[in-house]
């Protein structure tokens, strides 16, 4: 006998969320993201109130980094490497890519701290995909992986 394969849909087969939970759910999503498009349109346009964090190694930082960053690796994080920060600033961090886990360390870090942090997703890889300058001794795409 021969029957009409219906493919179950990986989609629907959970229902969506209602729309109330669904805007809770995405308003705290970026409060505790932001992505390199929202970071350079800030840098460009002389928006304060919030300073960049790279948490890679000195030696990473030293040779690709986001124009103005300030290195401070994830595992130096504490009271006294971030006592002149402002607890009212906003901290934005990054690692090199989707597959780093440095920025969640080091927003979990700052955040323990009592300092307000959004980890900037993508990091440096999706900084240069969008096209955006780097400074450093090896500003290509290659010097991220």
């Amino acid at each position: 006998m021969t029957g009409v394969y219906r493919a179950v849909s990986q989609v629907l087969k959970t229902p969506a969320a209602d729309p109330q939970d669904a805007q809770r759910h995405f308003l705290g999503k970026l409060g505790f993201e932001t992505d390199p498009s929202d970071v350079h349109y800030d840098l460009e346009h002389g928006v304060t109130g919030f300073r960049v964090l790279d948490v890679r190694s000195p030696k990473a930082y030293a040779e690709c980094h986001l124009p103005g960053a300030v290195n401070l690796p994830h595992a130096h994080i504490n009271a006294e490497t971030t006592a002149s920060f402002a607890k009212d600033e906003l901290l934005v961090v990054y690692c090199w890519s989707p597959a780093c886990n440095g920025a969640a360390r080091a927003a979990l870090r700052l955040s323990a701290l009592g300092l307000r942090v959004k980890e900037m997703i993508g990091g440096i890889q999706y900084w240069q995909r969008e096209g955006f300058a780097t400074e450093g001794t090896r500003t290509e795409l290659e010097a991220v992986g």
